[in-house]
């Protein structure tokens, strides 16, 4: 049975970094080895990404079931656009720690690493977030007693967290990579032209 990733989509969502998952996913299961699918869901019938593309997830965030996904993956987005207000929600804060307490794994982009460290799953662990503005957000992850790193990409455990954009199809093949194999990644990479 192929393995499952749960995609969270909050209002003001980074559509790049949102696309990375659907895209590396989608290819696993179009020329991997190991294919794995993916769910989109959201608090919200319908959300606005940051850059104004509008959504339809695919799972009411009410009828999530937790043993059905081996993965959380968020993409990270901006506080102007109503960001915050999805992924500082308790309900998905629970959702963030139900994941972590069944030892599966959760993978963020940017910002999306600070409701991850507000649920406190990221007590006293490494992670990282964007680090422009002075490093305001890093700051904040500070504040959430998080072991802030000044690297790319970190993987504490089952948690990876990313800086930015640029960091999203890292992200996303280190959790395909995670999930099935190195090897897969490969097979997928070949296929989407990343490996000649």
């Amino acid at each position: 049975m192929a393995k499952k990733v749960l995609l969270f989509l909050a209002q003001g969502f980074e559509a790049y970094e949102a696309s990375v998952f659907t895209d590396v996913f989608g290819w696993s299961r179009e020329a991997g080895i190991e294919p794995v699918d993916l769910v989109t869901t959201s608090l919200r019938p319908t959300i606005s990404c940051y850059w104004n593309l509008i959504v339809k997830p695919e799972l009411p965030f009410s009828q999530i079931k937790i043993d059905d996904y081996d993965a959380l993956a968020i993409p990270g987005g901006a506080g102007e656009a109503g960001f915050y207000e999805d992924a500082y929600d308790e309900r998905f804060l629970n959702l963030i720690r139900e994941f972590h307490e069944r030892g599966k794994l959760i993978a963020s982009i940017c910002v999306a690493a600070l409701p991850i460290a507000k649920s406190g799953v990221l007590n006293q662990r490494k992670a990282t977030t964007w680090d422009l503005n002075e490093g305001c957000k890093r700051k904040q992850l500070a504040d959430f007693g998080v072991k802030v790193q000044e690297t790319q990409l970190v993987i504490d455990n089952n948690i990876i967290t990313s800086t930015g954009p640029a960091t999203s199809l890292d992200v996303a093949f280190k959790l395909l990579e995670m999930l099935t194999s190195m090897e897969n990644v490969n097979e997928v990479k070949k296929n989407m032209r990343f490996i000649l």
